[in-house]
């Protein structure tokens, strides 16, 4: 169940792929989510539904950023666009994500690199914090190497 009383979407792919090459600092600068289109419904592929642009949102990292929506009436879903330099499910670029990993990786410990990296808040938090995008990676990778092991050889 959702916060809201009703059931998830699931399986449902409510977060696509935008594929776009530019950094996040040139998708905010070109305003890149108003050339976002998607072709058709990923839940109807064979048409015969209403869907309809639903606007934009606001990502509060980078600043700035808006992921654009659409709307599917009859299954009452939305789907968001997300363009290929942010991560999905946090907040940031994929390049603020690496930096957090390579940090860890050159600091003494994890708890090391999250008290250099997050001074805004107290340790445990920053612990947390980066823990979470150091995992997200590693779940990442693993998945990479069991579909496309031919990328790590060499």
């Amino acid at each position: 169940m959702a916060r809201h009383g009703t059931t998830r979407a699931g399986r449902w792919p409510v977060q696509l792929r935008f594929k776009t090459n530019p950094t996040s600092e040139q998708y905010i600068n070109q305003k890149a989510w108003r050339n976002a289109s998607l072709a058709g419904c990923p839940l109807h592929p064979n048409g015969g539904c209403s869907l309809a642009r639903h606007g934009t949102y606001e990502r509060i990292k980078p600043p700035g950023t808006r992921i654009s929506r659409w709307y599917c009436p009859q299954a009452h879903c939305t789907f968001s666009l997300l363009p290929d330099c942010l991560a999905a499910r946090l907040s940031g670029s994929l390049h603020e994500l690496e930096a957090v990993v390579v940090a860890v990786e050159q600091a003494k410990s994890l708890e090391a690199a999250a008290d250099r990296l997050r001074l805004d808040i107290e340790l445990p938090g920053a612990i947390l914090w980066t823990r979470r995008r150091v995992k997200y990676v590693h779940v990442c990778l693993r998945i990479q190497l069991g579909l496309v092991p031919e990328l790590f050889t060499g």
